[in-house]
C-alpha cells in the first residue's frame, strides 16, 4: 500500500477557482497495478483525516453523484 504522502491527490475539473468546497481523491496501488483504495480528503483540510474507499464503494458514489 502507498505511503499517503506519496500519493497525488487531484480533484475535478468542475472545481471552482476558488477552491473551496471541494474533496480531492487519490488512488492507491497494489504492486499488481490493481487499484486497492480510492482516497478521499477535504481540499481545505490537507492533513486532516482522509476516507479510504474500496474500487467498488467509490464507483457505487460516483453513480449517484450528481451531473452538472
Amino acid at each position: 500500500m502507498s505511503s499517503t504522502s506519496e500519493l497525488i491527490w487531484f480533484k475535478s475539473s468542475y472545481s471552482g477557482s476558488q477552491g473551496d468546497d471541494c474533496v480531492e481523491v487519490a488512488v492507491s496501488w497494489q504492486e499488481s497495478a490493481r487499484v486497492e483504495a480510492v482516497r478521499v480528503r477535504d481540499s481545505k483540510n490537507k492533513q486532516g483525516p482522509q476516507i479510504a474507499l474500496s474500487p467498488t464503494a467509490w464507483n457505487g458514489f460516483v453513480s449517484y453523484a450528481p451531473q452538472p
